[in-house]
């Protein structure tokens, strides 16, 4: 009998040392473990690590550096790009870790690893406290927050990064260690939108903010008033308070029991205005945009949690999805803007144009954040099911993105866009810190370990 390979010995120990289940080809739970948020990655890695806590993860570095294997990090699976998984490599899938402790007292909450952002929203909702999380509670909390953190909250609370307080790091060489401002600091400089660069965040420390209501004004319009209902829109924003947040959305109705059963599966026009505050309040702020004639209307307070699982999408279906952040909104940009969602492919897509200003605006300047001065983005997301549109909703994306380049800022939030090559992550990170990320990723991971990501090149 031939003697064990050294990856098979290897392998071997790495099921033996785990707390967590190995799985690798040929396992029953294989398929499902490679199953990710976008149906149209489909990537076959050598080894799925599904790691309990931190000397999981450890363990598992070692192991894919014994072998000279590629590292992919799974936190809520929600990469629009499937950076959560390889072909032939190791996924370090942190789903087992999903504790999230609230320290009310300090106003800061422990998430770990694998937490999805439902999970962060509940946790904090007896409190009345929260922080800037992603736009549906499926989005993982570490991946999300290191990639910058764009959310309904931002105006109000500025971005998750912004409220990132600490780190702790599982790194290339499968040593581990804590970043905030006053340990590792150019490494904590680096965490605020460098991503998963640098290694394996097995859980982040975020600020809280008291947020004692919360409410929300929905409003969906026939096709034809987009113009209007963006200019609207435009003006309720730039002359209100932080506290107002959402978005205009062109999107296809959907079967929820507020939308007339007519008008289920007919592309409209929408208005979203969230708010970090009460109903009567929102009632006044939203009057423009009540007066306009609207098929669909919900104004209420309601929990933020819930709020966050309202506008969930739902995982198997194909995405592809990208932005522009913009240098302001002329009526020129109006109605080139709704002329590209007239023509959206129905179905689960969406045409966005969101706010950004307030807290963001006014945030920390010196985190690799470019995109912070940006009053205004376009955010078109394709999101359909049948293979043979694939053609079809990715040419509408790029369209979107091409026809609002004359507004362009230049600067784009990653955590919105997939492989668009090196010149778009230094568009996300900003070409002037480019040299300081590269040196502080050959500081921490010089054989570039982690490559599945936004990648900076070690310098």
């Amino acid at each position: 009998m031939a003697a064990p390979s050294k990856a098979g010995r290897a392998l071997a120990e790495l099921r033996d040392d785990l707390a967590g289940q190995v799985i690798s080809p040929g396992d029953p739970a294989y398929d499902e473990a490679r199953t990710v948020f976008n149906s149209m990655v489909d990537r076959r890695p050598a080894v799925i690590a599904r790691c309990e806590s931190e000397a999981d993860v450890v363990t598992t570095v070692r192991f894919a550096r014994e072998l000279d294997l590629p590292v992919a990090v799974r936190g809520g699976g929600h990469s629009v790009a499937g950076m959560s998984l390889n072909d032939g490599g190791v996924v370090v899938d942190m789903r087992g870790m999903q504790e999230v402790t609230v320290h009310p007292g300090a106003k800061a909450v422990r998430v770990g690893g694998g937490a999805l952002m439902g999970a962060l929203d509940r946790a904090c909702q007896p409190y009345g406290l929260a922080t800037t999380g992603g736009r549906v509670s499926t989005t993982g909390v570490t991946g999300f927050t290191l990639g910058g953190g764009s959310g309904w909250l931002e105006r109000r609370f500025g971005l998750a990064v912004d409220n990132l307080l600490g780190v702790d790091l599982v790194t290339a060489d499968g040593s581990t260690l804590t970043a905030t401002a006053e340990d590792n600091p150019e490494l904590f400089w680096a965490l605020h939108g460098g991503g998963g660069n640098f290694g394996v965040a097995t859980s982040i420390t975020l600020r809280l903010h008291e947020l004692p209501e919360f409410a929300i004004c929905m409003l969906l319009y026939p096709l034809e008033s987009g113009p209007d209902v963006l200019r609207t829109y435009r003006d309720v924003i730039e002359n209100g308070p932080a506290e107002a947040g959402g978005g205009v959305i062109y999107l296809t109705a959907p079967p929820e029991p507020f939308v007339p059963e007519h008008l289920v599966g007919t592309l409209m026009a929408g208005a979203l205005l969230t708010y970090a505050g009460g109903e009567d309040a929102l009632r006044e702020l939203a009057a423009p945009l009540l007066a306009l004639p609207h098929e669909v209307e919900v104004l209420t307070a309601l929990p933020y949690a819930d709020f966050q699982c309202m506008l969930d999408d739902p995982p198997g279906l194909r995405n592809y999805w990208s932005a522009e952040y913009l240098t302001g909104m002329p009526d020129e940009l109006v109605s080139v803007f709704c002329a590209l969602g007239d023509v959206m492919p129905t179905g689960g897509s969406q045409h966005v144009m969101f706010p950004l200003g307030g807290a963001i605006a006014d945030g920390p300047s010196e985190f690799p954040v470019p995109y912070r001065d940006s009053p205004w983005a376009v955010h078109p997301f394709g999101i359909w099911e049948d293979p043979a549109e694939d053609e079809r909703a990715v040419a509408w994306v790029r369209d979107v993105r091409a026809h609002v380049q004359p507004w362009s800022s230049g600067a784009v939030y990653l955590n919105f866009t997939g492989d668009e090559g090196s010149e778009r992550v230094a568009a996300g990170l900003g070409a002037e810190n480019l040299a300081r990320l590269a040196a502080v990723k050959r500081a921490y991971d010089p054989d570039n370990v982690f490559r599945f990501n936004h990648n900076i090149r070690p310098a």
